[in-house]
């Protein structure tokens, strides 16, 4: 795109789009359905990956900007790897690639949908990065390639034609189950990008090799599960590392067959709650991390954990507390309200005791072993 039409994009980033569909566009070349695109894209760029934010670069449709990484995720996926060849075997929008390539000298993308392949391109030559494009179906690519590669990266798709979601392995295009060997044979490290809401216990028993797989949240909020595959790796021990970006947690790890023999002990509720982050949540290591920190749980499923010390590293969050009676609160109240493993929803107990949210104390309503319990921060 042009100059004059980089400025009025610019110019017209807070107009109102549907207005904007609705007028005539003042270049002959461009439509004004693309330029909305182009002003759509450049919105998401602001908040999803700013060092797109460049005149001259195109934003491809919406889908693809919803399905394309951030790029906090991946420059945090990026930060340990290097070598000499790289393959992104599912560019798409080519965020992950572009990072993940940095510290490789020879760069192949490769893209089944061409015209996602020459945006990509033409940015590419906007960002001054070099890479080698292949516009082919993965499998396709597979059966040619005589070549190894000292990294493999990619990112199945997870919607069938339908547009339905897909989480098991064989339902993915590519069909993992089918080509890993391929993948072991042609390079020692590959790491798969997958939904959040895959099992663990189902990824660790249906893929080899697996020697880490990643929970990767953003503000806590999981938006990311990698699998990353050694071809010189068994998997007796795989490594389960927990993530929240653009936070001061901890990470947090635990090997995936350490958790079968961890133990909690329980307890009434001390001095301090420990509630863990949504990927630790996600990993399943609720007995690993009680282990870990030396905290006691306040039941088997409410993954709430506690202890008389202030642990300053722990992967969530922490709040002295103490234990309140439900007749001490009153009418009108705000609190911030967390409800696990108890009978009324957030708005259920709102209604209930006719309190508001915010404020900066929490309420959280629970249970012990022992019975249903009200705490409150102090």
């Amino acid at each position: 795109m042009g100059n004059d039409i980089d400025i009025f994009i610019n110019a017209n980033l807070t107009s109102d789009l549907h207005s904007l569909l609705l007028k005539k566009s003042p270049f002959a070349e461009v439509s004004m359905q693309e330029i909305v695109q182009q002003i759509k894209g450049k919105k998401v760029a602001q908040k999803k990956f700013p060092y797109l934010l460049k005149d001259g670069i195109i934003f491809p449709p919406n889908l693809n900007l919803e399905q394309a990484s951030s790029q906090a995720t991946a420059e945090f996926k990026a930060q340990y790897l290097k070598g000499k060849r790289f393959v992104d075997l599912t560019c798409g929008f080519g965020i992950d690639a572009y990072f993940l390539s940095q510290n490789f000298e020879e760069v192949i993308l490769v893209e089944q949908n061409f015209e996602l392949s020459e945006i990509v391109k033409h940015n590419w030559k906007i960002l001054d990065k070099k890479a080698d494009f292949i516009n082919e179906n993965l499998e396709i690519f597979l059966k040619k390639n005589q070549e190894k590669f000292d990294l493999i990266y990619l990112d199945p798709a997870r919607r069938d034609e339908h547009k339905n979601k897909k989480f098991l392995l064989e339902d993915l295009s590519p069909n993992l189950l089918e080509i890993q060997d391929q993948l072991l044979k042609i390079s020692d490290q590959i790491i798969i990008k997958l939904s959040p809401l895959i099992d663990i216990s189902y990824l660790i028993s249906a893929l080899k090799n697996i020697e880490e797989i990643q929970i990767i949240a953003v503000r806590n909020e999981v938006k990311e599960l990698l699998v990353f595959m050694h071809s010189k790796k068994d998997k007796e021990h795989t490594t389960i590392s927990c993530f929240n970006l653009e936070s001061e947690e901890h990470a947090f790890s635990f090997i995936f067959d350490d958790e079968k023999s961890a133990t909690s002990e329980f307890s009434e509720p001390l001095q301090y709650l420990y509630i863990p982050n949504n990927a630790v949540l996600k990993s399943g290591g609720f007995n690993s991390i009680s282990e870990k920190f030396n905290l006691k749980k306040l039941h088997p499923n409410s993954h709430f954990y506690t202890a008389d010390e202030l642990l300053e590293n722990f992967p969530g969050r922490v709040l002295k507390v103490e234990i309140m009676d439900s007749k001490q609160i009153k009418k009108g109240e705000k609190f911030n309200i967390i409800s696990k493993n108890y009978p009324l929803t957030p708005d259920e107990i709102k209604k209930k005791y006719k309190i508001k949210d915010g404020g900066n104390e929490y309420l959280i309503f629970t249970q012990t072993q022992k019975n249903k319990i009200i705490l409150r921060t102090v």
